[in-house]
C-alpha cells in the first residue's frame, strides 16, 4: 500500500489561560483533541481551520498565526497525519448549531488539566501544540501560499 498522509488542520484557542478542546468518541473510547479535521478540496487551510472549529465546538474562531506543522504516524493505522496547526482567537459561540457526529462537547481546560488527561489524548500532537503555543511559537499566516 502506498503511504499517503492525511492533511488535517487544528486550532489552538486560548482564553483566560484555558484551551478549547473537544471530547469525542473514537473507536468507542472518549478522547480529547483540539478542534481539528481534514482539509477539504477547494478551501484554504485557514478556511478549513475556521470550519472545523465551528463544526466541532460551535465556536467561530479566527486564525491569527501558524503554530507549526506536526507529523504523526499512529501505530497500526497504515497512514499518518500532517497537522497544520493555527493559533486562533475565539470570536463567538454559536450555541444554536449542532456538533459534528462523534463530538460530545467542547471544553475549556488549563494546560495542567490537559497534561493530567494525557491518556485520553487523540494523539501526542495535542499537548505538543499547547506547549509550543505557550513557548511563544508563532509564524505569519502569509507563510502559506495557495496558488
Amino acid at each position: 500500500m502506498e503511504w499517503s498522509p492525511h492533511v488535517v488542520v487544528a486550532s489552538i484557542v486560548e482564553r483566560e489561560r484555558r484551551f478549547l478542546l473537544v471530547e469525542e468518541t473514537v473507536d468507542g473510547e472518549l478522547r480529547l483533541n483540539q478542534p481539528a479535521g481534514h482539509w477539504e478540496q477547494h478551501e484554504t487551510l485557514v478556511e478549513a481551520a475556521r470550519r472545523e472549529a465551528l463544526e466541532e465546538t460551535r465556536w467561530e474562531v479566527e486564525p491569527i498565526a501558524l503554530l507549526g506543522l506536526y507529523h504523526f504516524d499512529p501505530p497500526g493505522l497504515g497512514y499518518g497525519f500532517l497537522r497544520v496547526a493555527f493559533v486562533s482567537q475565539a470570536i463567538r459561540e454559536r450555541a444554536e448549531l449542532e456538533l459534528d457526529a462523534g463530538i460530545l462537547r467542547a471544553v475549556w481546560l488549563t494546560r495542567d488539566e490537559i497534561a493530567a488527561s494525557r491518556a485520553r489524548h487523540r494523539s501526542p500532537m495535542v499537548l505538543r501544540c499547547i506547549d509550543d503555543y505557550l513557548a511563544g511559537r508563532r509564524y505569519p499566516l502569509d507563510l502559506i501560499a495557495h496558488l
